[in-house]
């Protein structure tokens, strides 16, 4: 019954305007907005619900993780759209750009408007 459906996640914001500007205009996906929810349409049919909720909390662990052909690129053009990425220090200690090179994929963290966090993640072709 379940293995045939098409599922999605979804994830809560407290502002669906703001979710929609910055999702849509800064981060350039395609987005919809029916019923005071939003959709993201990502690669491949992938959807992601966004929902308003009053009492939301952000997520403390990675909701999304966007991947990328060239990181560097992708932290340049995303820093020059007003994307602040998180400088975290100890395990996962990033650089000045916010880029964790310590071992694994590079991966850079970002938080949108409500605070959950997000990532873009360097794939090899």
């Amino acid at each position: 019954m379940l293995k045939d459906g098409k599922a999605f996640s979804g994830f809560s914001v407290n502002d669906i305007q703001k979710a929609k500007k910055f999702y849509g205009e800064t981060l350039g996906l395609e987005v919809s907005e029916t019923h005071g929810l939003l959709n993201l349409h990502l690669t491949g049919g992938t959807r992601v619900l966004i929902y308003p909720k009053p009492n939301h909390a952000p997520a403390s662990f990675t909701l999304v993780n966007f991947p990328v052909g060239n990181i560097e690129e992708a932290v340049g053009q995303l820093t020059k759209r007003g994307v602040q990425f998180e400088r975290y220090e100890g395990e996962l200690k990033t650089d000045e750009k916010g880029i964790f090179r310590g071992g694994g994929p590079l991966i850079a963290w970002f938080k949108d408007p409500a605070g959950n966090i997000l990532s873009v993640l360097e794939e090899s072709a």
